[in-house]
């Protein structure tokens, strides 16, 4: 069966698809609203803090990271909880390395946080 959605119907469809799945974490998930509110506070303290345009879009670019990897490990809860509510060795370590993916993604943006700050007083 051929998608309704082709040209810029297709694109229309895809920007609603991605709104709604993030009303979705920011609904469900304590998670992604902390750091979307995070990222609401950083983008300025970037602005102020970036030397160059470069700097800026790493400070914003890796906090976006962090938010992209939560929304995938959110993904990832969601259809391992869809397939079966009962716990399995398997599930559990899906959701670890989820969530070791968001904790990776954090030491990042930590260390490139850091490392901006450090250059900028030092």
């Amino acid at each position: 069966m051929k998608s309704p959605h082709v040209g810029w119907r297709r694109l229309v469809a895809a920007l609603n698809y991605s709104r709604q799945g993030l009303m979705a974490a920011w609904r469900g998930e304590a998670a992604f609203r902390q750091e979307a509110v995070a990222l609401a506070l950083l983008v300025p303290l970037a602005a102020w803090l970036a030397r160059t345009p470069v700097e800026f879009a790493l400070l914003v670019g890796v906090w976006l990271l962090v938010m992209v990897v939560e929304l995938l490990n959110s993904a990832i809860e969601t259809v391992v909880d869809r397939i079966d509510p009962d716990f399995h060795p398997l599930a559990g370590r899906a959701k670890d390395m989820g969530s070791a993916a968001v904790l990776l993604a954090l030491v990042g943006a930590t260390i490139v946080w850091f490392a901006v700050i450090w250059e900028r007083f030092a």
